[in-house]
């Protein structure tokens, strides 16, 4: 590539950090078309030539490729979840057709596959290292499960399929997001807003002062919108009652042709989706897209998953049932009209019962948690355990000027990895919490290690006013979620890009450094690392920790059951998927919560129509990832409750262990190298709060 290419497009500049600053609309496409053609004829290179392949003559060269793919197309996806706009997204569309024919035309290239053969009949590979080997198994299976096998003709067919699949996905993420940008309702009588607290009005305050400065018009009052941090605020505190029944119908509607704009329904993609993925299973050999996804994963088989999910949940039902009863039965002291119990009236009437029977609420613990004594506290944690400072950088142009950039720093004082840190929920950001890879960890041909960069969103509360922002518990503990996986990608110690971090690692245990580092948030020790009162400066006094540890336990049940219905519900829309006969999506829900829940929707609700995790991200059969990664993080972080919260001892042994091999090991070995056995799930259950002798 000529120096003067990269002047003129700053997404073809991979030296350092991404540009962006500079990166326009109209850098995309002429970016992508240079990246897969210059890829391309690399690939003609390595394939033509006649010496014998070896790892330095053929999968490093292959490493440069796959790294150039992550350091040019990245920023662009990227800038669509946290900066989208109907020109960028138009352009990153375009673009979805020829990148997913690249990645097909990667994995159906017989001459590559035909070079990985041959590294593994060579005789230097019996010398190759544990890591070079599974990046070579992990490529021979990649290129089954990419129709290396088929026909031309059926190869043409999985190109088309996955084409389809790649702009159906964006559609429907793109759907979700527009269609809950779609609604809001102006307030401007605070009456109607009795019960919410300070900070949840002047969120709503501000966002009213946004939308005004948006449209060129006024909108005296307040405004509440489908962003979470709102939607929240009016579910958990309005008493309002018909204004959490209006915002829990727009909410559950959302991309649905209920919602007041029917034009981002996803109901026909979710058909089409579903049936494509059959499709793309079925040409590769497999009964449905379920055992398409497992092989892939740590679960085995279809049987073993569903048995996971349902023992769960038989584990859970009849506790959560109790749960259910007891608050229905204090929803009617709070208000005779709730012996009406409805969907709109569980997050209301448990907040205040977690206070009538704990003297505890999200927003008693917020003045507890600012912002950044919490940032402060989780970089304690990290530095304590795994032996790691955390600086922040104030030099690093970023997307928005709420985002910060972070360094990780070895022991010798060397950068280790970076992170940027999106924490604040706004318009034209999708919703949720992730993290993703900006860079990743590689040797590369110089012999210079490449530091990992991780990007962590959120979609907190932001700061209103002149006034710090302050976390709900709940909220601290998506943050250290999402730093979880962070340091899954930064603490790394693989050289080899397709098992460096979280590459390579199957995704039903991704989850288990993220989930792990939730269990910090319970306990004393962590606590006071983080928790300094917003006025006072004092820690969480004594009776607060107390009642906020008995509430781990606080309606568990429900929320577990809540978890299983959405992992079943996944799992078996593509274990029992049929082409002839399609079981409508809405009826599938309702088979799934007639087994397993024990809340039931009114009619009108259409959660699948905004389900991205599995329509459009990565957890498509996999959503029981969750779950089973959930067993071994508890279980894993029991060995901490045995040894110390904070002793570094364990933490440098789950640094060595789960973090540093990436994707190189299989995740059972690495847990039975940290725990010294295999999962129990009794921890999960304690953590839960699950009282085993309960279950049926």
């Amino acid at each position: 590539m000529q120096n003067s290419e990269v002047s003129t497009n700053p997404l073809l500049d991979i030296n350092g950090l991404p540009r962006f600053d500079a990166f326009h609309v109209e850098h995309i496409k002429p970016a992508v078309e240079t990246l897969i053609k210059e890829n391309l004829e690399k690939i003609e290179y390595l394939i033509e030539e006649s010496i014998a392949p070896t790892w330095e003559n053929f999968v490093q060269p292959l490493e440069v490729l796959s790294n150039r793919l992550e350091r040019v197309w990245g920023p662009v996806s990227h800038l669509d979840a946290v900066k989208n706009n109907d020109a960028w997204h138009e352009a990153y569309n375009e673009c979805l057709a020829p990148i997913t024919d690249y990645y097909a035309q990667m994995g159906q290239n017989k001459g590559l596959f035909k070079k990985f053969e041959a590294i593994v009949n060579s005789a230097e590979y019996h010398s190759y290292t544990l890591a070079q080997k599974k990046v070579v198994e992990n490529a021979l299976r990649d290129f089954r499960l990419s129709g290396i096998d088929l026909p031309s003709e059926k190869q043409d067919e999985y190109k088309s399929i996955s084409q389809k699949l790649s702009q159906l996905s964006s559609q429907f993420s793109n759907n979700v997001l527009k269609s809950s940008q779609a609604w809001s309702k102006h307030i401007t009588d605070e009456a109607e807003l009795s019960g919410l607290p300070e900070t949840a009005m002047g969120l709503l305050k501000q966002l009213a002062e946004q939308r005004s400065e948006k449209d060129g018009k006024s909108y005296p009052g307040w405004m509440v919108t489908l962003d979470f941090p709102s939607y929240l605020a009016v579910m958990t505190h309005a008493d309002n009652r018909s204004l959490r029944e209006e915002v829990y119908k727009a909410f559950s509607t959302r991309a649905s042709e209920l919602a007041d704009n029917p034009a981002y329904d996803n109901s026909d993609l979710i058909r089409q989706i579903l049936d494509l993925r059959h499709q793309k299973a079925q040409l590769l050999g497999f009964d449905h897209y379920a055992d398409l996804s497992l092989a892939t994963k740590m679960a085995e088989s279809i049987e073993q998953v569903t048995s996971f999910i349902r023992d769960l949940a038989t584990q859970s039902k009849q506790q959560a049932e109790l749960e259910l009863n007891k608050l229905k039965d204090f929803a009617k002291t709070l208000d005779p009209s709730l012996v009406d119990f409805q969907p709109w009236d569980v997050s209301y009437c448990s907040e205040k019962y977690k206070n009538e029977t704990l003297s505890l609420s999200q927003e008693v613990l917020r003045p507890f948690f600012p912002v950044e004594k919490v940032l402060g506290g989780l970089f304690k944690i990290t530095e304590t355990l795994f032996g790691v400072k955390v600086q922040q950088r104030e030099d690093v142009k970023t997307w928005h000027k709420d985002v910060r950039f972070y360094d990780v720093m070895g022991n010798q004082n060397e950068v280790v990895a970076s992170f940027y840190l999106d924490l604040y929920a706004r318009e034209n950001k999708r919703g949720g919490a992730w993290m993703d890879s900006a860079i990743s960890r590689w040797k590369l041909p110089s012999g210079e290690i490449q530091t990992p960069v991780a990007y962590l969103v959120c979609n907190f509360t932001p700061p209103v006013g002149d006034k710090p922002a302050c976390l709900t518990h709940d909220e601290v503990t998506t943050l250290f979620h999402e730093f979880g996986h962070g340091l899954h990608h930064m603490l790394t110690e693989m050289s080899h890009f397709d098992v460096s971090g979280i590459n390579g690692v199957p995704w039903d245990a991704v989850e288990l450094p993220s989930q792990f580092m939730e269990n910090f948030c319970w306990h004393r020790e962590s606590l006071d690392l983080m928790t300094s009162h917003i006025e006072t400066g004092d820690c969480l006094p004594e009776e607060l920790l107390q009642a906020l540890q008995k509430s781990r336990g606080f309606q568990s049940a429900m929320m577990m059951l809540r978890q299983l219905e959405f992992s079943l519900f996944d799992f078996v829309a593509h274990a029992e998927y049929d082409p002839n006969e399609p079981k409508e999506i809405l009826q599938l829900a309702q088979e799934v919560r007639d087994e397993v829940a024990v809340i039931q929707p009114p009619e009108y609700s259409r959660f699948a129509q905004s389900f991205s995790h599995i329509f459009s991200g990565g957890y498509a059969a996999g959503y029981f990832s969750y779950k089973w990664a959930e067993v071994l993080s508890s279980d894993a972080f029991g060995l901490f409750e045995e040894e110390g919260i904070l002793n570094p001892d364990i933490g440098a042994k789950f640094k060595n262990t789960i973090l540093a091999a990436g994707g190189s090991v299989h995740p059972m070995t690495l847990f039975k190298s940290f725990r010294g056995r295999e999962p129990r799930v009794e921890a999960l259950l304690r953590h839960s709060g699950i009282k085993v002798e309960d279950a049926a």
